[in-house]
């Protein structure tokens, strides 16, 4: 299996072969995480978290108690980068569905930034992507329900088309209704309405853990979803 940080930043810059082993060496030491399990150490600040296989969520608790996830993570995210201090508390990161990942210490991965120059340029365009990435999701929620979870759909198509792991209409979706609705923001009763709205609609086809979407320009279209902001046009 190739390795999803090295297909993801390839989309944004030449990587050496040097820099290649460099990154396959960062990545050998992997961890298991079973679903709804933290993947972060609340507090732990000089690490940077790597998902090699599986989807995560960052997340807020709120008051009530109540979560709210506000980015998926999927294989070839580094997660939690740009954190130190109380701001390593801001979001928690938890495993989804059972997950690989690689702790990474933060000087390890700034002396390789530092060291070479194209990764240091990959993980600058990484940052921007996530900047839009995060834009995406704050302009997604002003859409209906429908609308914002087809627009999820279509940006995990993409990603883990990215990375090698979604064909041209479909992927592994192991992920629970709940954590759908904790995306969304809406209610267990109200996310079982609006898969039921996208599958009449002909729109998706969700069965055995496998996300089919049987026309994707339709979704997309529906969706209102553009690609661009993920900027993973091949180099």
């Amino acid at each position: 299996m190739s390795n999803p940080l090295i297909r993801k930043l390839e989309h944004g810059a030449v990587l050496s072969d040097v820099e290649r082993a460099a990154l396959e060496a960062l990545t050998l030491h992997r961890r298991c995480v079973p679903a709804r399990q933290d993947i972060a150490v609340y507090d732990n600040t000089d690490r940077v978290y790597l998902v090699m296989s599986g989807i995560a969520g960052r997340y807020k608790t709120l008051l009530q108690g109540r979560r709210r996830i506000v980015s998926f993570a999927v294989p070839g995210d580094l997660c939690r980068m740009h954190v130190s201090g109380s701001a390593a508390r801001d979001l928690r990161l938890g495993a989804l569905t059972p997950c690989s990942v690689v702790d990474i210490p933060r000087a390890k991965l700034s002396d390789l930034i530092e060291t070479h120059l194209g990764i240091a340029r990959a993980m600058r365009w990484l940052t921007l992507m996530e900047l839009s990435r995060a834009r995406e999701w704050l302009v997604n929620d002003s859409r209906p329900a429908d609308k914002r979870l087809a627009h999820h759909f279509c940006e995990l198509l993409v990603c883990l088309q990215a990375v090698g792991l979604a064909s041209e209409n479909s992927f592994e979706l192991g992920i629970s209704q709940t954590d759908l609705a904790d995306a969304l923001g809406i209610s267990q009763i109200h996310i079982n309405r609006v898969l039921q709205a996208l599958r009449a609609k002909g729109l998706i086809v969700w069965s055995k853990s496998v996300l089919t979407i049987p026309d994707v320009p339709q979704l997309m279209n529906f969706a209102e979803f553009d690609a661009v902001y993920l900027s993973l046009s091949a180099i």
